[in-house]
C-alpha cells in the first residue's frame, strides 16, 4: 500500500518531536488511495473541510464515476433512515430532537450531484474513465452540521464524536459500488482501506483522541491544528473534548492511550485494552497501526470500532466497560484490518470479536470474566428471544445471513449476531479443537489483511482443519437448535 508524507506548514514543523517525525516520514507505493482532509470545528455544531481524494483503481473494470457515502446526512431532519433507533432515542437525545447533515458545497474532478435513496450518495462522473492500476484525483468541500446525540457523529454531553464525519468513497462490490443507507441497527458501514493526511483544527480548550498518529501541532489565534498520518486504514475518526485525562502504556512499540473524563477504574480499563491488545497480537497476527485510542464518550450503545480508535460509552462501568473494551479491541482485527460487508453479513465481524474477547478472559482470568459464564448467558438470552418472537410472531427467524435493514431492531440483532454468533464460533472451536481454532483465525487474518474478506473465506478458513461447514450452515440457515 502506499506510504505518504504528511503536508504541513513552515510553522507546524517547530512543533514536531523527533519520534513523531520519523514516525511520518515517507514511505512511497503507489498502488493505494489517499485522503488528504482538512477540517476546522467551530467548538460549536459545525465543521467544515475538504477532501482530496487520490484514487487508485484496484478493480478489475473502468470506472465513470465515484460513488461516497455521506453518513453525517442521516442526521437531518427529513432523513428516511433514521441512524438512532425509536427504542434508543431518548438515551441518545439528551436535549430532546436534534438534528445535523452533510452538505456538499462543491467539488472537482467531475460532474457531481447528491443522490441515493435517501440522499446518502454523493456520485461524481468523471471527466474520463479511469482503468485498472490508474489514479484520477477529486476534491470535495463540504460543511458537516452536528446533532446534539450521544451517537457516533455529534455533540454529546461531554464530547464531539466526529465518527463518519467525511464523505468517504464507497467500497466497490461485484455489482459496482456498494451505496448502502444508514441503519440504526449495527454498523452500516463498508470501506477499502487507504492511507489518510488529516489536519484538524480545533479551538485550543479542546483536547483530541485520534484514530490516527499524530505528526506535529501549531498554535494559532486561539485555536490549534494537529497534524495526523494513517496507513491502511477504512476509516479516520475523532473524538474531542474539553474534560479529557489521559494516561498511556506503551504494548510492543505500540503507544496505548485511554481518554476518559469520569472513570474511577481508568487504569483497569486501560490493562484491559492494552493486555487484550497484546493477546491478540500474539493469537492472531501483529496490531497493524503505530497507536491505539480508547475513549470514554456519550453513546447510546456500548461501544463503537474505527481503525485505532475505540468509543467506550460513558455509560459503561465495571465489568461492563472492561468487556467493552476488550470487545472493541477485537473488532481492530476483525473490521479494521481484516474487512467485510457488515450491512450484509453482520455476524462475520461481530460473532468473531465476541468469541475472541471469550479467548481473551479464557487466558486472562483475573478480570473474573468466565467463558462459561459468558456461553451461558448468550444461551439463555438467545432463548428467551426465541421464545418471545415466537409467541409475538408465531415463529422467530433465526437465520444470521441477513442484511441489517432485514432485523426487526436492535434487540433481534444484538440475539443473532452477537449471541448466536458467539454460540456458532464456539461449536466451530469444539470441532476443530483449540490448536487449529486458533490456526484458523491466524491464516484468516493474514489471508485477508487490509481486504474485505468474503464470508466463505472465513468458513474456508476453518474447513481446512476440520469439517465444519455443516456448523456454520446450521447456524447461518436458522437450522440449528440452541
Amino acid at each position: 500500500m502506499k506510504r505518504t508524507i504528511c503536508i504541513i506548514s513552515a510553522c507546524a514543523i517547530c512543533a514536531f518531536v523527533a519520534a513523531p517525525l520519523a514516525a511520518c516520514a515517507p514511505q512511497n507505493d503507489e498502488q493505494s488511495s489517499i485522503y488528504r482532509i482538512t477540517a476546522q470545528y467551530d467548538g460549536g455544531n459545525a465543521l467544515t473541510g475538504r477532501v482530496e481524494l487520490d484514487y487508485f483503481n484496484d478493480t478489475d473494470n473502468a470506472l465513470d464515476s465515484l460513488c461516497f457515502n455521506l453518513w453525517g446526512n442521516a442526521y437531518r431532519q427529513e432523513a428516511q433512515y433514521a441512524p438512532v433507533s425509536a427504542e434508543m432515542s431518548a438515551q441518545a437525545y439528551y436535549n430532546g430532537e436534534s438534528y445535523g447533515g452533510m452538505t456538499i458545497t462543491d467539488a472537482a474532478g467531475g460532474q457531481w450531484q447528491v443522490c441515493g435513496e435517501d440522499e446518502n450518495i454523493l456520485e461524481i462522473e468523471l471527466e474520463s474513465p479511469i482503468y485498472p492500476d490508474e489514479h484520477a484525483q477529486v476534491t470535495i468541500d463540504y460543511t458537516l452540521t452536528l446533532a446534539d446525540v450521544n451517537h457516533r457523529t455529534g455533540v454529546t454531553e461531554n464530547t464531539v464524536n466526529l465518527g463518519n464525519f467525511f464523505p468517504i468513497l464507497c467500497a466497490y462490490g461485484q455489482s459496482g459500488w456498494l451505496e448502502y443507507t444508514y441503519c440504526a441497527t449495527g454498523d452500516p458501514f463498508v470501506s477499502d482501506v487507504a492511507d489518510y493526511e488529516v489536519q484538524l483544527t480545533v479551538p485550543e480548550s479542546f483536547k483530541v483522541a485520534a484514530g490516527a498518529q499524530l505528526c506535529g501541532s501549531a498554535e494559532s489565534g486561539g485555536a490549534v491544528t494537529y497534524t495526523y498520518r494513517m496507513q491502511n486504514a477504512r476509516d479516520c475518526a475523532f473524538v474531542l473534548s474539553e474534560q479529557f485525562e489521559e494516561i498511556s502504556r506503551e504494548v510492543n512499540g505500540v503507544e496505548v492511550k485511554y481518554y476518559y473524563y469520569d472513570d474511577e477504574q481508568a487504569q483497569v480499563v486501560l490493562g484491559a485494552a492494552s493486555n487484550s491488545l497484546e493477546y491478540f497480537s500474539q493469537t492472531f497476527g501483529a496490531y497493524p497501526y503505530p497507536t491505539y485510542t480508547v475513549v470514554q464518550t456519550g453513546f447510546c450503545q456500548g461501544g463503537m470500532e474505527y481503525p485505532a480508535l475505540s468509543m467506550i460509552s460513558d455509560e459503561c462501568e465495571g465489568q461492563t466497560a472492561i468487556y467493552t473494551a476488550v470487545h472493541e479491541t477485537a473488532h481492530q482485527w476483525w473490521y479494521a484490518a481484516v474487512g467485510s460487508d457488515q450491512y450484509a453479513h453482520g455476524w462475520q465481524d461481530e460473532g468473531l470479536a465476541e468469541y475472541c474477547s471469550l479467548m481473551f478472559f479464557e487466558y486472562a482470568p483475573q478480570y473474573g470474566v468466565t467463558s462459561a459464564g459468558l456461553l451461558g448467558t448468550a444461551t439463555k438470552a438467545y432463548r428467551a428471544y426465541f421464545s418471545v418472537y415466537n409467541q409475538l410472531f408465531g415463529d422467530a427467524d433465526t437465520s444470521m445471513e441477513r442484511a441489517l435493514n432485514e432485523f426487526s431492531g436492535d434487540y433481534e440483532y444484538a440475539n443473532i449476531a452477537y449471541n448466536k454468533g458467539l454460540l456458532m464460533f464456539d461449536a466451530v472451536r469444539a470441532a476443530c479443537g483449540d490448536e487449529h481454532f486458533t490456526a484458523a483465525l491466524k491464516d484468516y487474518y493474514t489471508s485477508y489483511l487490509n481486504k474485505i474478506a468474503p464470508c466463505e473465506g472465513l468458513i474456508a478458513a476453518f474447513c481446512r482443519y476440520a469439517d465444519c461447514e455443516g456448523i456454520f450452515n446450521s447456524f447461518l440457515n436458522g437450522e440449528v437448535i440452541i
